[in-house]
């Protein structure tokens, strides 16, 4: 490039994480150096593949915007400071170098919100004017990407008084991804864990673990409980969750992702039927546990819609089924099978 250089690793990370280290370089010969150590050496626990590379820009000022859904609001809300910024950071809000606005989710951030937050961080004229309209920029790229959280990190000021992101970040909502498919196989390509991978086609939330206690859930919360109670006297080997909907079709697929995990000892199905016709995803249990001659223990707690028609079609395929609403009645049947 013929001029002195910035080098940052690339990470999948936001801001407050720690997005990136970064180094500079004044000739090809120590950009060099400085790649290779970036790119040899993991960074958050992160394997780095790609840096990039820009110009060093003279910086006047540098500001840091964030956008992100606030529940409690039910809006996005967008956020601006002369200091760091994470995602979810609420004394920057309060600091007096900073300024934040609630969004309208169905007009999006107005031009006047915009320049007011620039004057509110100590912009006037022209500069205050350049600094509003990127931060409407910003907002229309999160809006129109469905996305979760973005932002500078940071925006630059030169001395000639333009403004340059530095830094930015981008994150979109797994939930909308259908509206984009051609990020699909980009976001698969990601995740690096191959079963975790396979969850994800699947249409499930897979989480590796490092025991032999297989895990089936069909909602976040009694998954994380769940977990909680085997760990207690035993190791889980995963962490899933099905959410809503489920079908025979996806719970066969779901019991043979599980079991692929090496040295499992047992599965643990723990259903509830809710808004999930859970007697349909018994049917994709048992498929699996005839077909593939399953032979570890399999014991499922399964309460709700359903129910009875549910701990039939698991009986007759030979799983053990606890009927009480107690999760850790069915947590001790399973190692009583296992022997523990």
């Amino acid at each position: 490039m013929g001029k002195p250089v910035i080098i940052k690793a690339q990470v999948l990370a936001l801001p407050g994480v720690e997005a990136g280290n970064h180094q500079t370089a004044g000739s090809p010969e120590e950009a060099a150096r400085v790649a290779e150590g970036l790119l040899t050496k993991p960074h958050k626990g992160q394997a780095v593949s790609e840096v990039l590379v820009e110009e060093v820009l003279p910086v006047l000022k540098e500001i840091h915007v964030a956008i992100r859904v606030d529940g409690a609001a039910g809006a996005p809300l967008v956020m601006a400071s002369l200091e760091g910024l994470s995602e979810l950071d609420e004394e920057a809000q309060a600091s007096a170098k900073s300024a934040t606005v609630h969004a309208d989710p169905f007009y999006g951030l107005k031009s006047h919100e915009a320049r007011k937050m620039a004057k509110a961080l100590g912009f006037t004229g022209d500069a205050a004017v350049k600094l509003a309209d990127q931060i409407q920029r910003l907002f229309k790229t999160y809006a129109g990407w469905n996305a979760l959280n973005a932002g500078f990190n940071p925006l630059v000021m030169t001395p000639e008084g333009n403004f340059s992101a530095s830094g930015a970040f981008l994150e979109l909502d797994d939930s909308a991804l259908f509206r984009f498919p051609q990020f699909r196989e980009l976001s698969l390509s990601r995740i690096l864990d191959p079963l975790a991978r396979e969850g994800k086609t699947i249409g499930v939330t897979y989480v590796g673990l490092e025991g032999d206690i297989g895990i089936i859930c069909t909602g976040a919360g009694i998954g994380m409980a769940t977990v909680d109670l085997i760990s207690k006297r035993s190791r889980p080997a995963n962490f899933l969750e099905t959410g809503g909907g489920i079908t025979e079709k996806q719970l066969a697929d779901v019991m043979r992702l599980v079991l692929k995990k090496p040295g499992l000892k047992g599965v643990f199905l723990n259903m509830y039927g809710g808004i999930n016709p859970i007697h349909e995803g018994a049917k994709g249990v048992v498929k699996v546990i005839r077909e593939d001659k399953v032979k570890i223990p399999v014991v499922a707690k399964a309460i709700g819609n359903f129910q009875e028609e549910t701990w039939k079609v698991l009986e007759d395929g030979g799983v053990t089924v606890i009927k009480t609403i107690p999760t850790d009645q069915a947590v001790e049947e399973l190692f009583k099978r296992l022997g523990k």
